[in-house]
């Protein structure tokens, strides 16, 4: 999980050095390189990678396409640490959806964290004229289409993990060619090893989180991708001159803290689910 955190969080990084092309063009180049990865491993296994469930592949395509367009054009222009603390939300809409999709019930005291962490959004938000509100409204959005991939993903348990990774791809190539044909910025020297380096490195995050969360317990193994902020904190202040405040230190724990507690308290609620068993 820690190789993933280094990987997504280079990703973040990558992304806000590239301020100049549209985010429609970064999903482009991104899902264009996961596609040639994900469909060459295909191959090899003698997958049909087309899948099964197509209804939910697709949907999960969308949904994950429209997260991933909003939170890069975040990143690019709201100070990172901002950026990637108001996409920590995207566990709660996970929780909550899952109980429109799959008819889990969300406890009072989660609807009690939620607040939690939404006090510390709006905490970040009045710490910095940087973050408009209509930009901290895309990171809540993006955070909730975010929830809606990961539900799809859950529907599409029996499905091959690569075939899920690929159907990404698959919806968001067509629909960013069509975004950048008619808002192109052409990529000039750098700009190519960045959006290279962020469809690779994308691919290492997935792979290594997958791995992750098949060796050990969601619970033991989670937490720790909130250390990602730390990163976007450290290259907040030593590349884009931005020095976050103690109100903003204050609203990053608390929405963390929320996360962290709704996490503990759904492990603790299997546990006794299993016992009870």
């Amino acid at each position: 999980m820690l190789i993933s955190v280094g990987c997504f969080a280079a990703v973040n990084l990558m992304v806000k050095f590239l301020p100049h092309l549209p985010a429609t063009e970064l999903v482009l180049f991104r899902s264009l390189i996961t596609f040639l990865l994900s469909y060459t491993l295909l191959k090899r296994k003698k997958v049909n990678p087309w899948g099964r469930d197509k209804k939910w592949l697709l949907i999960r395509g969308i949904a994950g396409t429209t997260a991933l367009t909003m939170f890069f054009y975040t990143i690019q222009k709201m100070p990172l640490s901002a950026a990637v603390t108001v996409q920590y939300l995207s566990p709660f809409f996970t929780a909550f959806i899952a109980g429109l999709l799959l008819g889990e019930r969300t406890r009072w005291v989660q609807w009690l964290f939620f607040v939690i962490s939404f006090i510390g959004i709006v905490v970040v938000k009045g710490s910095s004229a940087q973050i408009p509100p209509v930009l901290l409204a895309l990171g809540v959005i993006s955070s909730m289409f975010s929830g809606l991939a990961y539900n799809s993903i859950r529907k599409l348990k029996n499905e091959e993990p690569l075939v899920v990774v690929m159907y990404f791809p698959l919806v968001a190539f067509p629909i960013m060619v069509v975004f950048s044909f008619f808002n192109w910025v052409m990529p000039h020297g750098t700009d190519w090893i960045l959006l290279i380096g962020i469809g690779l490195m994308t691919q290492f995050a997935q792979l290594y989180m997958t791995k992750s969360y098949q060796l050990s317990e969601v619970n033991t193994v989670a937490p720790l991708k909130y250390i990602g902020v730390l990163f976007a904190l450290t290259w907040d202040i030593l590349l884009f001159d931005f020095i976050p405040n103690v109100q903003m230190y204050v609203g990053i724990l608390l929405v963390i803290g929320g996360v962290v507690l709704n996490l503990r308290f759904k492990h603790q609620l299997k546990r006794r689910t299993d016992t009870t068993v």
